[in-house]
């Protein structure tokens, strides 16, 4: 007879292991290898012991800024993962534990006050892991950032940008100025100043100041020099600290400038004639031959090795008025050559007329008001001018009328717009500005604005905003935009509204000199 054979103690052990052994210190529990149950264990455990309920952000008010010790600031919109993260580093002792769950808890806005709850996880107690949440709160304390502190403080900028053109108007500037705003090029400067003849930029920082500069060489066709001054030297260590200085010359040459080129450079832009007209400035300067609409452009490099200025400005020009306009079919681009008769507008008997060649052949109908330079009975201070005139090949193609653009005599002196443009805050500082000056500055401005008026081409590098005020005030008159139009006169050129924007900042408006 066999016997079966005996059954092993392995699980008479486990079950023996099962079995409570303690009990609970605290509530009586049975328990296995343990003195403290898990409730208990919740209740009486504290993993989040040692980190802080309470504690402080510095908060810049000039910048929006906050501080991220020990000495660097940054950008955080409230209740962001930035500010968050922020906020998770200014706790001590909480690396010690295992951070779940961080989320802000709403406050009122002018509380000063932050809170966050966060969720922590740690193991105690022969590996039971156990989780708790708890409030954190943040007082907010307003603390100036170096950077604004300097920007308060005289004689703290370490580069300077001067930025300066030889002209009698400030139209580049206008210009520049609207180019700067759109790409936001000045936002880190310190201050800004107007000068004699140009502005004066202040950085706080070196690089800042060459990227500026390099804005500037995509823009316009500068030429930059640099220098610097020492401040401070430190003999021990051999460190030295330095203000430096960029002077920016603009070309002394704008749009609708006359232009006598030199012969040589003329031959070599494609044998164009010199007498010219500067139709567009930017990375480099675009010339038109209103005779015969050839187009030639001139680097900005190549002008700085041997420059030349303008032989007449638009201060100089001269109103017309076409008795006869015939066109010849060619065409470039927006240009189309025709052959005109003007008479000078003041000339009442219109005794004196002139036959010339204009670029202007689409937009001029006899009785139409031009702009044009007077070239009979001028003397022009100019030695290639002379050089021209003495030449055989040019001597006799000379014109005795260079019409630029179209003139419209019936447009009111105070144009009620319905659309704005954006100013730069400038500091004056030491420029005493008369009566004088300020009217010639508002006329300035004001044939800007009729440039941008005219020229689609320069009003698409610009950004236009829509002027609400005066768009309530139409509303409240009664006054429809045609009935404007029609009281300035019929082909007025007027901008649509499909190409303003709706977005407007009437903190950097100089409100007088936009009605003006």
């Amino acid at each position: 007879m066999e016997l079966d054979p005996p059954m092993p103690m392995a699980p008479l052990a486990d079950a023996q292991s099962a079995v409570p052994t303690t009990l609970c210190y605290n509530c009586g529990a049975p328990l296995t290898g343990t003195t403290l149950c898990n409730d208990c264990m919740k209740s009486s455990v504290d993993i989040s012991q040692g980190i802080q309920r309470e504690a402080a952000l510095n908060y810049c008010r000039d910048c929006e800024r906050w501080l991220l010790p020990p000495a660097s600031w940054t950008v955080a919109a409230l209740e962001s993962r930035e500010l968050l993260a922020l906020c998770l580093k200014k706790l001590k002792r909480l690396n010690k534990v295992r951070v779940i769950d961080a989320s802000f808890i709403w406050t009122e806005p002018h509380s000063r006050r932050i809170k966050v709850k966060i969720t922590v996880q740690d193991s105690v107690n022969d590996g039971v892991i156990l989780q708790q949440s708890f409030e954190v709160t943040y007082i907010v304390m307003a603390q100036q950032c170096p950077d604004c502190a300097k920007s308060y403080t005289q004689n703290t900028w370490r580069a300077s940008v001067q930025v300066r053109q030889n002209v009698l108007h400030k139209r580049t500037f206008l210009y520049l100025e609207q180019l700067i705003l759109r790409k936001n090029a000045h936002q880190d400067t310190i201050n800004i100043k107007e000068a004699r003849n140009g502005i004066d930029f202040f950085f706080g920082q070196r690089n800042h100041a060459e990227a500026f500069i390099n804005f500037l060489n995509t823009a316009i066709p500068v030429e930059v020099t640099k220098s610097q001054q020492i401040i401070s030297e430190d003999i021990h260590t051999s460190t030295k600290s330095y203000k430096f200085t960029y002077s920016v010359k603009i070309v002394p040459i704008c749009k609708d400038d006359l232009v006598a080129l030199p012969i040589p450079l003329a031959k070599q832009l494609g044998n164009i004639s010199p007498l010219l007209l500067c139709s567009r400035i930017g990375t480099s300067i675009t010339f038109l031959d209103p005779s015969t609409l050839q187009v030639a452009d001139l680097n900005s490099k190549i002008y700085w090795r041997a420059p030349f200025t303008s032989l007449a400005e638009a201060n100089d020009l001269v109103e017309f008025i076409v008795l006869d306009i015939e066109p010849t079919g060619q065409a470039h681009g927006k240009w189309h050559l025709s052959e005109v008769t003007v008479a000078r507008a003041t000339d009442l008997s219109g005794d004196s007329q002139y036959f010339t060649r204009t670029h202007l052949g689409n937009l001029l109908h006899p009785g139409d008001s031009v702009l044009g330079y007077m070239m009979t009975g001028t003397n022009f201070n100019n030695s290639e001018f002379d050089k021209i005139e003495q030449s055989k090949a040019y001597g006799s193609t000379i014109p005795d009328v260079v019409l630029v653009k179209k003139h419209y005599p019936n447009r009111q002196k105070k144009n009620r717009r319905n659309w704005k443009l954006k100013r730069m805050a400038k500091d004056e500082g030491e420029l005493v500005k008369t009566d004088f000056d300020q009217r010639r500055v508002e006329n300035e401005f004001e044939m800007f604005l009729r440039d941008v008026e005219e020229d689609e081409e320069l009003r698409a590098t610009l950004a236009l905003y829509k002027d609400n005020k005066i768009k309530q005030s139409r509303d409240r008159d009664a006054m429809s935009v045609a009935d404007t139009d029609m009281s300035e006169g019929d082909g007025v050129p007027k901008i649509n509204m499909d190409e303003l924007l709706d977005d407007f900042d009437d903190l950097d408006i100089d409100d007088d000199m936009q009605e003006e």
